[in-house]
């Protein structure tokens, strides 16, 4: 298997929509040619800003700067043979998954849900 080591600024863009309050979406290189979509759970993104967390396609875990305090954090994202990782600040990140909280508050996000409906769209 080849590795390619490569550095560079990417912009990312994070998404939340509480119609589907247990995603979040996380577009990296957003204004690049081909920018990559990923979904994941809100609880794995606040997990891995403070202890390692996830575990196959996404895992992320937190860096510590030269003070010993958690300044950005670490996405792994793989799929087949293919893997990236990217570092993230994690106070933006942070802010930004508090305000999601607000709208849909830790551990009522299927207070909405429909699972009648839900239930008919499986059968």
């Amino acid at each position: 298997m080849k590795k390619c080591h490569l550095s560079l600024d990417l912009t990312c863009e994070l998404s939340y929509d509480t119609s589907d309050p247990l995603a979040v979406t996380l577009v990296l290189d957003s204004g690049g040619a081909r920018p990559v979509r990923w979904i994941f759970c809100p609880q794995l993104l606040a997990d891995g800003l403070v202890s390692r967390a996830g575990e196959g396609d996404v895992v992320l875990w937190p860096l510590l700067d030269s003070e010993g305090e958690r300044s950005s954090f670490c996405l792994r994202v793989r799929e087949g043979d293919r893997m990236a990782i990217f570092e993230i600040p994690t106070e933006p990140i942070g802010q930004w998954l508090a305000r999601t909280w607000t709208m849909a508050p830790r551990g009522t996000e299927l207070e909405g849900v429909d699972w009648n409906q839900l239930v008919q769209l499986a059968e």
